[in-house]
């Protein structure tokens, strides 16, 4: 008698970057758990999606660059790790993959899986409406489904022709409960009723350098001003601890650093100093008042300024389509001027009522909970049946 033959279980390639789009995957993936429990992962992902079992053949954390200056000397590595998972989807061959966000990487990974003829569909997408409107052309071509997460960008892809669905926001099922200050701050530790910065620099290295030192010397600032300051820094995964604290050396303020928790660390503040990116979006989303900054190395930021074709940067200015929190990009982010406006929206009047009515508007367009349900129900149709 011929012994059974086992058929290993249908395998997922998933690629995420930074801790954003390593949380959002994770989600995903538990929501595709959920209904296929036959099915297995592997890929490039963080802390969160080996949380959920996925086999990480790489750490996003060596891809997690932005800017023209910044990715240069990681050439060599990024494409060897590229190189590294097209080799594992031809020998392992997917049933399909996710590919989440960081663009200018898994477009050209969808490239090599498309070749092997593995499906491909996209998760947070890339905001070529925002600037180099022309991939769109080449996400026709390489993705099979576009997994959308801003209300207006299913309208954008399906008129040129891409297979998208918009599946809601995932920022909005990963922030907690509205509640006051007060009662953040007694989750997270600190004194209830003392006056509360967050400064929140983002999950790059790059970014830390670039903003952090920037945003140290606004709290340092405002500490004056503010006898008792709580000056609260989340600290993502991607980022040692001892990075962040080497940047208050010599300033006089004392940080309170935070594991994660970035939306409880805003919730808990009076208002919140932010780094361009979704971590802007779910500050928005805590309901508090917040500034975004932005910068980037000269070279990158004028590229990006010769292709941006939307008015603002941040996601809360772009989804209220007006401008509801300031924006201090390059030579704008000065402490000085983020000083002022933190200072505009510190206490109740009409700039602090304006901005956080405004807020209110983003989170209602964002609609409702259950984005990661959603998505995995469109994965799901590129899935083949279940076997019997």
């Amino acid at each position: 008698m011929r012994p059974l033959l086992m058929t290993p279980p249908p395998r997922i390639l998933v690629v995420a970057g930074e801790a954003s789009g390593d949380s959002h995957a994770a989600d995903l993936v538990a929501a595709l758990q959920a209904r296929r429990p036959d099915l297995s992962f592997f890929g490039m992902g963080g802390s969160r999606l080996a949380a959920t079992g996925v086999e990480l053949l790489f750490d996003a954390r060596e891809v997690s660059v932005m800017g023209i200056t910044e990715v240069l000397p990681r050439i060599p590595r990024i494409l060897q790790i590229m190189k590294g998972l097209a080799q594992a989807a031809a020998e392992r061959r997917p049933v399909a993959a996710i590919l989440v966000d960081i663009p200018d990487f898994n477009l050209r990974l969808a490239k090599k899986l498309k070749a092997l003829g593995i499906p491909v569909a996209y998760y947070i997408s890339p905001m070529i409406w925002a600037w180099r409107r022309g991939r769109v052309h080449t996400i026709k071509r390489l993705v099979d489904r576009m997994l959308c997460i801003l209300p207006f960008e299913e309208d954008f892809y399906r008129e040129a022709g891409v297979s998208a669905r918009y599946v809601g926001s995932p920022v909005v099922e990963q922030i907690p409960a509205p509640d006051s200050a007060v009662a953040f701050r007694t989750q997270l530790g600190l004194k209830p009723d003392a006056p509360t910065l967050a400064l929140l620099p983002g999950s790059r290295m790059s970014e830390i350098r670039r903003l952090l030192p920037t945003m140290v010397d606004t709290a340092r600032t405002l500490s004056a001003e503010r006898p008792g300051l709580q000056v609260v820094v989340p600290v993502a995964p991607t980022i040692a601890r001892e990075e962040v604290l080497s940047r208050f050396e010599g300033s006089g303020v004392t940080p309170i650093l935070i594991e994660g928790r970035a939306p409880e660390v805003v919730g808990a503040s009076d208002a919140a100093v932010v780094a361009s990116g979704t971590a802007a979006l779910e500050a928005g989303l805590m309901q508090r008042p917040l500034v975004v900054i932005y910068r980037v190395s000269l070279i990158t930021y004028w590229v990006g300024r010769m292709m941006l074709q939307v008015a603002f940067v941040s996601l809360v200015n772009l989804l209220a389509g007006r401008r509801v929190v300031p924006e201090l990009i390059q030579g704008e982010a000065t402490p000085e001027r983020i000083a002022e406006e933190v200072r505009r929206v510190w206490t109740p009047g009409t700039p602090r009522d304006e901005m956080l009515k405004g807020l209110a508007e983003v989170r209602g367009r964002l609609g409702e909970t259950g984005a990661a349900a959603r998505a995995a129900e469109s994965v799901m149709e590129l899935l083949p049946p279940r076997a019997i």
